[in-house]
C-alpha cells in the first residue's frame, strides 16, 4: 500500500495534518518536515519548481516524518511520467472536472496494460533499477488524489470518485470560492455549505476527502465538518504571518510581541 493511503487508513478519526510547501526551498521543506506535519504538498502548480527542484525536495523530505504529496502543474501525461521517474509516489492533480479527466490522471500513473506511463530502465522512482519487478509492482505504489475546485466539478463528484484508481478527493476552497462568485472569501457561508455537503457525498461513496485552510480556526471548522485529512497554510504563509507579527509588535513601540492576528481567509 502507498504510504499516503496507509496514513489515511490508519487515521482512526484523527485527520492527518499537512501543509503546503511553496518556497521551492529544500532547506525549508526539510525544516517543515521536522515540524510535526503528517504530510505536505510539494507544489508545482503555483511555484517556480522545475523537475530537478522536485528531486531536491523529495530528497530533503525523505529523512523527515512528513509524507510528500506532489501537486503536478496540470493533468499532463508527460509531466506525470517525469515526476514519477523522479521518485514521487503520491500525486495531487489540480482542476479535475469530470470522470474522463480523472481516468486520464490515473492512466498517466500506471504502466501498461492498466495505463500509459512510459517505461524507463533506470530512474530514481525504481531506486535506480534495484526494486525487484518494478514494472509489475509500481502501479500499486502510486496514490492518485484529484482536486475538485469548481461547481461543475462538484456536480460530477460521485462520477469522479467512482473512477478506479482515484484514491482520495481534495477540495480546493480558493478556486471554488472564486468560481462561486466569492473571490477571496474562502469561508463564505455558501462555500462552506457546498464543501460540507461534498464531505457527506464523499463519505457516502466511501472516498476520503481533504482540504486546506489558512488558519487554525478555519482548519478546526473543516475538521468539525468531517474532512478526513486537512492542511494548514503553507511554509511561506506561516513565515509571513510570524514575520509580520514580529515586525508589527516591535514597530508599535518595542514592547513584548503581541499575539498575531488571524490571517485573512483569502489565502494560505
Amino acid at each position: 500500500m502507498n504510504a499516503f493511503q496507509h496514513l489515511l487508513a490508519q487515521a482512526d478519526g484523527h485527520p492527518p495534518l499537512g501543509t503546503w510547501v511553496m518556497s521551492a526551498s529544500p532547506i525549508v521543506a526539510e525544516a517543515v518536515g521536522c515540524a510535526g506535519f503528517d504530510w505536505g504538498v510539494l507544489d508545482m502548480e503555483h511555484t517556480p519548481l522545475d523537475l530537478m527542484d522536485v528531486v531536491h525536495l523529495l530528497q530533503a523530505t525523505a529523512g523527515t516524518p512528513m509524507l510528500p504529496v506532489l501537486r503536478v502543474p496540470w493533468n499532463d501525461t508527460v509531466m506525470v511520467k517525469r515526476v514519477l521517474d523522479a521518485g514521487a509516489k503520491s500525486l495531487l492533480f489540480p482542476f479535475v472536472q469530470n470522470a474522463d479527466e480523472a481516468r486520464r490522471a490515473v492512466a498517466s500513473t500506471r504502466y501498461p496494460p492498466e495505463g500509459v506511463r512510459g517505461m524507463a530502465g533506470m530512474s530514481r522512482g525504481s531506486r535506480f533499477g534495484t526494486v525487484p519487478d518494478y514494472y509489475r509492482v509500481a502501479n500499486r505504489s502510486i496514490a492518485v488524489i484529484v482536486q475538485l475546485e469548481t461547481p461543475a466539478a462538484m456536480d460530477q463528484l460521485e462520477a469522479i470518485a467512482a473512477v478506479e484508481g482515484v484514491d482520495a478527493i481534495f477540495l480546493g476552497p480558493a478556486d471554488l470560492s472564486g468560481a462561486m462568485g466569492h473571490v477571496g472569501n474562502l469561508t463564505h457561508p455558501e462555500v462552506m455549505a457546498v464543501m460540507s455537503q461534498a464531505v457527506t457525498r464523499c463519505h457516502a461513496v466511501g472516498k476520503p476527502v481533504g482540504t486546506v485552510g489558512g488558519t487554525v480556526e478555519v482548519v478546526q471548522q473543516y475538521r468539525a465538518a468531517g474532512f478526513d485529512y486537512v492542511a494548514i497554510a503553507s511554509d511561506l504563509g506561516l513565515l509571513m504571518r510570524a514575520a509580520q507579527g514580529a515586525v508589527g509588535a516591535l514597530k508599535k513601540g518595542g514592547g513584548a510581541p503581541t499575539p498575531v492576528a488571524a490571517a485573512s481567509s483569502s489565502g494560505y
